[in-house]
């Protein structure tokens, strides 16, 4: 089955590549024709470290008809991309956020509903079989009536070596935009896609305090979602690694019941020691690789026209609760999810450094 990699800008976009270069099944094509002139993490240098087969534009590649596409472009490309190759006939894995305006997150669904392909949303972690456990635990009605849930997804700040993760235009957002996702995903699995009610958030940029260019977007946030059910989740989605952290990043979910309490953690290490040639610390993994999981579900999905999960509803119904946040930043208030238009974030300096998002934009 031919397979088409759109563009390199996300981190994720290696990873895939090579987990599908090493495929029997998959005949892989790449483009990357965004990348920065001389950036060797991208563009046809990328792909010839990898030893992948490069094409020069979208065009190209889609002109070859893949029957499968992934899109790990910068979040405000996501919707051409997608259309693009719904209008190619190919199904489509798109990276997330889906989108960073409900609107293009709606037009995406319905130019792969006209096409009659499928648009899955990557969100890897729902295929941990420990989750899986949780869920059915939950199910099951051990652990009670759900009463909380905390989540953390911590990482390095990927704008570091990817400076379009904290620009606006680019990404729509930062820490919230890139971080929330992925637990406002399991929770929407535990809770069969029940919204919250509403949504309150805080932020700041404390954590990325440099130049000017580094304070555009929050470095930490923290989110209340507060339920009709009663239910209090919190959303850590703050890049608070630092970059010497023996992990690239991490992701927790903790959830309180009546009768139990249950701990789930996606990237648990099974080695914890020193490492002298890198003189420090380091940790090997203990997990499945949710990424190849998640892929051999799109693939799946693809080869046999079945639609694929996570699908783009729910890629939406998680890029509202991101939107809400950003408009509780802004009002400093609790919002209800999908009532309110979004705003690019802004911040202000204030005596002891960069501020809460506050008023609206400037002009």
């Amino acid at each position: 089955m031919k397979v088409a990699v759109l563009s390199f800008a996300h981190v994720h976009s290696a990873t895939y590549i090579e987990l599908l270069r090493d495929r029997s099944d998959v005949d892989l094509i790449t483009t990357d024709p965004d990348a920065p002139p001389g950036d060797p993490m991208r563009g046809k240098a990328l792909a010839d470290e990898l030893g992948v087969t490069y094409r020069a534009s979208y065009e190209e590649v889609l002109a070859e008809r893949p029957r499968a596409v992934i899109v790990t472009s910068e979040n405000t490309r996501h919707r051409q991309l997608v259309e693009q190759a719904a209008a190619a006939g190919a199904h489509v894995l798109c990276e997330k956020p889906i989108a960073t305006t409900e609107d293009d997150a709606h037009a995406m669904i319905d130019a792969c509903e006209q096409a009659g392909v499928s648009l899955m949303t990557a969100y890897p972690v729902r295929f941990h079989p420990a989750f899986t456990a949780l869920r059915h635990t939950l199910a099951g009605g051990s652990l009670g009536s759900l009463l909380s849930v905390h989540g953390v997804n911590n990482s390095s700040a990927p704008g570091l070596d990817r400076p379009w993760f904290a620009d606006p235009a680019l990404a729509g957002g930062g820490a919230i935009m890139d971080h929330t996702v992925h637990i406002a995903d399991l929770l929407d699995v535990l809770l069969d896609g029940e919204q919250p009610a509403q949504v309150y958030a805080v932020a700041n940029t404390l954590l990325t305090r440099g130049g000017a260019d580094q304070q555009e977007v929050e470095s930490a946030g923290l989110l209340t979602l507060t339920y009709a059910r009663g239910l209090v989740a919190t959303i850590d989605c703050s890049w608070s690694h630092p970059p010497s952290h023996p992990t690239w990043g991490g992701l927790t979910l903790t959830c309180i019941g009546d009768r139990a309490l249950i701990e789930f953690d996606a990237f648990p290490p099974l080695l914890d020691g020193y490492d002298a040639a890198q003189a420090g610390p380091r940790w090997e993994h203990a997990t499945i690789d949710l990424d190849a999981a998640m892929l051999d579900s799109f693939l799946a999905a693809a080869r046999t026209g079945r639609r694929a999960h996570p699908d783009g509803e729910t890629g939406t119904r998680t890029l509202q609760t991101v939107l809400a946040a950003y408009e509780s930043l802004r009002t400093r208030q609790p919002v209800v999810t999908g009532t309110t238009a979004w705003p690019l974030p802004h911040f202000e300096q204030g005596p002891a450094g960069p501020l809460f998002q506050r008023g609206d934009p400037p002009g």
